[in-house]
């Protein structure tokens, strides 16, 4: 086997970089308390559930919580707002600063006003006492003494009968600007004197310009610049609308080289098992004792193709680059890590020092799902601001550059095989998958190389890393969720990740979990079928975690239309699918309804997810939701397309999603845990969802399709 090379810079959780009370936490504004935090919202509201521990915790109102801007220069460094881990390590590192901060603030009251701590109380920021006429405030208190002290890990927070915001349905606190059309994403800003720019991509990330016809070009735009290094080449006008036309002539005057590196579409079987690949058994269990001779033996291959992350608003950046500073507007998941990276190419090409300084700010983009083009868009700012010569500049990809040019999420095969008893239980379990790696982030590469698109394309071009995984303490990544849940005696997981990388791939929402869940809970219906039991009942069978019990449980009894085939038309089917996230995050079940007919419509679904301690209901439904109906258009419909010269997905036409009119209903429960600790909720459906529609599939038409999407197409090819 090769030595086993995972992704670097993945963080535990966000006090071991940030342990002074200073770096969350300040009240240099009256009344209020501004709150620091590295955790960047992309829709996912969790800048309102941020907000709901701090007031709960300090005991003030959610009014008088003010976010801080999030920027690189004042911002606690989080590392990467992904994996689901915002609540669970940002939440927690909010929930001790402001329980340190509010015990110190108790204490400062009792010696200032000679009462007991114990008679002290606070509201809205108020402490009073029956012990004294006279009542403070944190502002009163002068508490920015405590900037430089620890966050007590073991501060006595509030316990969850003292919650008053904590579990409750609070308003997104973001919504009323995106509601009412305010400016809210970084489409919208603006910079005085600003530039606009586009770029010139090839369809292949190998391939390479030969010749540029700039002379017709600037006989066309006189008054447009091209701005070139190598085969990185993007032009610059006054106005937004010259700047699409000056690009669309442009592209009609360029010369690729697009060698066939691609792989081949219609046989991504043989790609992924015959290409280059790192092997790892990433978990084994031996039985203890000799097990009964099985009396039947089951063997199913499973395909995902690659996929791109579809945002409905291409990726965006401003940037302005003087001899002193490089300033960056990003919507970037992690502007440290893209700062770093940065700063390697700085390194590189300032090798005696004078290279300016980098600050990059968040500001919110219209929606993400992973790595997408974020961190591309900014590195591209950047180069074509150093060439705009200390003019702001606004880049925005086209969308062709978007499903083209941005990561995509990865191609995965999993084979599975198993054995049952005579008794219809499962063992000899094994699970093996071949995919490349899931992360090429900035900050997570070797160093020295740079995963950014246009590092590749300039004259003097960076190494451009195959994408690693993170370790399974964060999460895994291609053998994200592989390990079998249920109760198995033995059992074996095997993971090639693959060593070359022709199309491009990082990390999209999931990562591997949907794949490898699709497939196991796929399996699990083809076992318990195979043995005439009921795949619901089969699961329970296999599974004695309380926590799974109940939420599969909860999935089957809230939906109506489960048990209720009275109403049922031709083509109608129902699945299931259960995985907890991760095998550490939010235990999750999902029943699905479908309608087959010319195509595969999910009509119902019902979500019964265990988040722990839920801090906004809402959200987490929302969360939730969003996660399902994303995998249904994953699963029925999305699927990118090339030869071997070229990526030929370049528009909604021939990249469809999910249509609002085919939108499914969508019922969530949670059960909730109080006296747990918060798990994301994010991801959880991804998976579960895909097996369930897979499932339903089969109960509708009789036929089992293992190849997504779950397509016209693919269907008649499994119907043979």
């Amino acid at each position: 086997m090769s030595t086993v090379m995972l992704a670097r810079g993945f963080v535990k959780n966000s006090l071991d970089k940030n342990p002074n009370l200073g770096q969350w936490l300040h009240f240099s504004q009256p009344h209020k308390v501004t709150l620091i935090v590295g955790k960047v919202d992309f829709g996912q509201g969790i800048s309102t559930a941020l907000a709901q521990i701090a007031a709960d915790e300090l005991d003030v109102a959610l009014d008088q919580i003010v976010h801080a801007p999030i920027n690189t220069q004042d911002s606690p460094d989080e590392g990467v707002t992904s994996g689901s881990f915002s609540i669970e390590h940002c939440g927690g590192a909010v929930r001790m600063a402001c329980a340190t901060l509010r015990a110190v603030a108790v204490a400062r009251f009792c010696a200032a006003r000679g009462v007991a701590p114990e008679s002290v109380t606070v509201q809205a920021g108020v402490f009073s006492s029956a012990q004294t006429s006279q009542p403070m405030t944190y502002w009163d208190l002068h508490l920015d003494d405590q900037a430089l002290e620890p966050v007590l890990q073991d501060a006595p927070a509030k316990p969850q009968s003292q919650h008053r915001l904590v579990g409750t349905a609070v308003p997104r606190i973001d919504l009323a600007k995106k509601l009412f059309g305010g400016p809210s994403f970084i489409q919208d800003m603006d910079l005085p004197d600003l530039q606009h720019c586009r770029i010139l991509r090839a369809p292949n990330r190998s391939g390479r310009i030969v010749s540029v016809d700039e002379a017709s070009f600037y006989k066309k735009f006189p008054d447009v610049e091209i701005l070139r290094d190598g085969s990185f080449t993007g032009v610059l006008a006054q106005r937004e609308d010259q700047a699409v036309l000056a690009l669309a002539l442009l592209q009609k005057l360029v010369t690729w080289q697009l060698p066939a590196t691609l792989p081949n579409a219609a046989d991504l079987h043989t790609f992924l098992t015959t290409t280059p690949s790192e092997q790892r058994i990433v978990d084994e269990v031996v039985a203890k004792e000799p097990l009964k001779p099985s009396a039947t033996h089951v063997e199913a291959w499973y395909q995902r193709p690659y996929i791109s992350h579809a945002s409905i608003g291409p990726s965006c950046a401003l940037a302005q680059w003087t001899d002193q500073k490089l300033e960056i507007w990003s919507h970037s998941q992690g502007i440290y890590n893209l700062k770093s990276d940065i700063e390697v190419y700085l390194k590189r090409e300032f090798p005696n020092g004078g290279a300016p300084e980098v600050l990059i700010h968040h500001v919110e983009g219209a929606g993400c799902y992973g790595h997408n083009p974020a961190d591309d868009v900014a590195f591209d700012a950047a180069l074509l601001a150093r060439l705009a010569k200390g003019r702001p500049i606004r880049l925005l990809w086209s969308r062709a550059d978007e499903l083209r040019c941005g990561p995509s999420g990865s191609a995965h095969l999993v084979k599975l095989e198993a054995d049952l008893s005579e008794e219809g239980h499962i063992d000899n379990w094994t699970h093996t998958i071949w995919s490349n790696g899931y992360t090429a982030r900035p900050g997570r590469s070797a160093p020295g190389s740079l995963s950014f698109v246009a590092a590749a394309e300039l004259a003097n071009p960076f190494e451009t890393p195959v994408s690693l995984d993170p370790p399974m303490s964060a999460g895994g990544g291609g053998d994200r969720n592989a390990i079998p849940l249920y109760d198995l005696p033995n059992y074996k997981v095997v993971y090639n990740r693959l060593l070359e990388m022709p199309i491009r791939t990082s990390a999209i929402r999931a990562l591997g979990g949907y794949a490898n869940v699709w497939a196991i809970e796929s399996f699990m219906d083809e076992l318990a079928l195979s043995t005439q039991q009921d795949p619901v009942a089969f699961r329970l069978k296999h599974l004695s975690d309380t926590r799974a019990r109940a939420v599969i449980q909860k999935a089957v009894e809230q939906a109506p239309w489960w048990h209720d085939h009275s109403q049922d038309e031709e083509g109608v089917g129902r699945g299931f699918a259960y995985a907890r996230y991760k095998n550490t995050g939010a235990w999750c079940a999902v029943a699905v309804r479908i309608l087959a007919g010319t195509s595969v419509r999910v009509t119902d679904i019902s979500v019964a997810a265990d988040v722990g301690l839920v801090i906004n209901p809402d959200g987490v439904k929302s969360q939730l939701e969003g996660g399902a109906v994303q995998s249904c258009s994953w699963t029925l419909k999305e699927e990118l397309m090339f030869t071997n010269e070229a990526l030929t997905t370049s528009s909604w036409e021939d990249y469809p999603i999910l249509k609002f009119s085919e939108s499914p209903v969508v019922t969530v429960a949670l059960i909730h845990q109080p006296n747990e600790p918060s798990v994301g909720a994010g991801e959880a459906t991804q998976g579960p969802t895909a097996a369930a529609i897979g499932n339903a599939v089969y109960n509708a038409l009789g036929i089992r399709v293992r190849k997504l999407p779950l397509n016209m197409d693919n269907i008649l090819k499994s119907s043979g």
